[in-house]
């Protein structure tokens, strides 16, 4: 029986969207046969593969309409083809194909001008390069299901020559300015599906069906309406992959069956290493958990109860009910009159070591009355250190820096807070007397206590 070219597509069609009935499952003594170390890469997969196919080439296609079409009868002829395949992930295939055929049709729509009544146009060849995706591989229903439905897309260029039969006339062949030997060049958009049995682990089978897009109106050497030529190509192929016959497949082999044999076949020397690093994370765990505990204790104590935590208690060991800042340190109150005047006598008996910052004992008592003051009331302190005009500019204002500073050590070692004990040095540049005379100089060789 012979069936025409819609019923044949049909047909073989049918049998491609079909292919998923027969998915089997494999027994689970196979389980091993594929098995591959997970996350192990590629390298113990083969990759690599070439295919070859061969089948029915027409100009109709699953797209067209009779009314459409440049001829209304289109015949079925054959086809072949190859390819090379290098799979880049599970389900990520770049593919190079290569294209020969024939198309042929008759009962050209009705032009009085051209009158023509059939078309052969030879395949010469076509190049395409682009990307199969693959289904089916990464199952959690089955084992190894054997069949893994793909579809495809690429892009490239198909070199054809057609022959066109007038009514009543001779076979013209058809020529384009652009090409050579009377064959055309254009661009070719192939795009497909079908589905592949994996026989072993270096040989599928291949059902396709593919309908190539050509950017022009001519394949069939006569131009009809504004649609582009479209053509099917519905095959039977053999792909070999390259590589052992142990390894499987990228595009064929399911993990999750590798991850079920690591599971349940794994030895007793992986279940103890994968143990143990499970108890080196635990104990992990264990410590930080440990370490986050020892910081929420430090950050939260507050020893001296004064409510702010030692961590930010710049007075530790404030008495109980002593009122203080967020410092922690006791609230400044009000300067009395006699706290001025510890603070008067203590600049009156300052003495230095000529031309140094050397505190004599003289000055001593003095600031240790200022000390226990600033101890007791938590008074800030800022101390201005000044010279008169002899000797360099540059070296009063080391001399008066170095002088305050001096005294703001001796309070410190004493006990008083240095964050509230200010030391600056002005040198010459603010006299509050005369340097032309000694008296004025002397007045003026000074460091002024400015308590608050």
């Amino acid at each position: 029986m012979k069936l025409n070219p819609k019923k044949q597509t049909l047909l073989l069609v049918g049998i491609l969207l079909g292919g998923r009935l027969f998915a089997q499952t494999t027994p689970d003594t196979a389980i091993t046969k594929d098995y591959v170390v997970p996350f192990s890469g590629s390298k113990m997969l083969n990759t690599w593969s070439v295919g070859i196919s061969g089948g029915i080439t027409t100009m109709y296609n699953i797209l067209s309409t009779k009314d459409q079409s440049d001829f209304t009868h289109p015949a079925s002829s054959f086809g072949y083809g190859a390819y090379v395949k290098k799979q880049v992930l599970p389900a990520l295939g770049i593919q190079l194909d290569f294209l020969r055929g024939t198309l042929k049709g008759t009962s050209a729509q009705p032009d009085p001008t051209n009158p023509l009544t059939s078309y052969s146009t030879k395949l010469n060849w076509s190049a395409t390069l682009g990307a199969v995706f693959t289904f089916a591989n990464v199952n959690w229903e089955n084992k190894k299901p054997l069949v893994q439905p793909y579809i495809s897309a690429s892009g490239g260029v198909i070199n054809y020559t057609p022959v066109i039969q007038h009514t009543g006339g001779p076979k013209l062949p058809f020529k384009d300015p652009f090409g050579k030997n009377n064959a055309a060049y254009e661009t070719l958009i192939p795009v497909g599906f079908g589905v592949k049995f994996n026989v072993s682990n270096n040989v599928n089978i291949d059902f396709g069906y593919q309908i190539g897009f050509v950017n022009t109106d001519n394949l069939d050497g006569y131009n009809y309406g504004s649609n582009s030529d479209k053509f099917s190509y519905i095959h039977l192929g053999l792909e070999y992959a390259f590589g052992s016959h142990k390894k499987p497949q990228m595009a064929t082999h399911n993990p999750v069956a590798s991850l079920r044999t690591e599971y349940l076949t794994g030895d007793v020397n992986t279940k103890a290493a994968i143990q143990s690093e499970l108890d080196i994370e635990k104990n992990k765990n264990a410590k930080l958990r440990d370490d986050v505990n020892a910081t929420l204790t430090k950050i939260t104590t507050d020893s001296d109860g004064d409510g702010v935590p030692d961590v930010n208690d710049k007075c530790p060991n404030t008495p109980a009910g002593t009122k203080v800042d967020g410092a922690g340190c006791p609230l400044v109150l009000a300067i009395t009159e006699v706290d001025k005047k510890v603070v008067t006598d203590a600049i009156k008996n300052l003495e230095f070591d000529y031309g140094k910052a050397t505190l004599r004992r003289g000055s001593l008592p003095g600031l240790d009355k200022v000390a226990d003051l600033l101890i007791s009331k938590n008074f800030s302190l800022k101390l201005g250190g000044h010279t008169d005009n002899k000797g360099s500019a540059k070296l009063n204002m080391i001399l008066s820096k170095a002088r305050a500073e001096s005294i703001k050590n001796y309070l410190v070692s004493k006990g008083a807070n240095p964050s509230r004990i200010e030391a600056v040095g002005y040198g010459q540049n603010q006299p509050i007397a005369s340097n032309k005379t000694a008296k004025g100089r002397q007045i003026n060789r000074r460091v002024e206590f400015t308590l608050y």
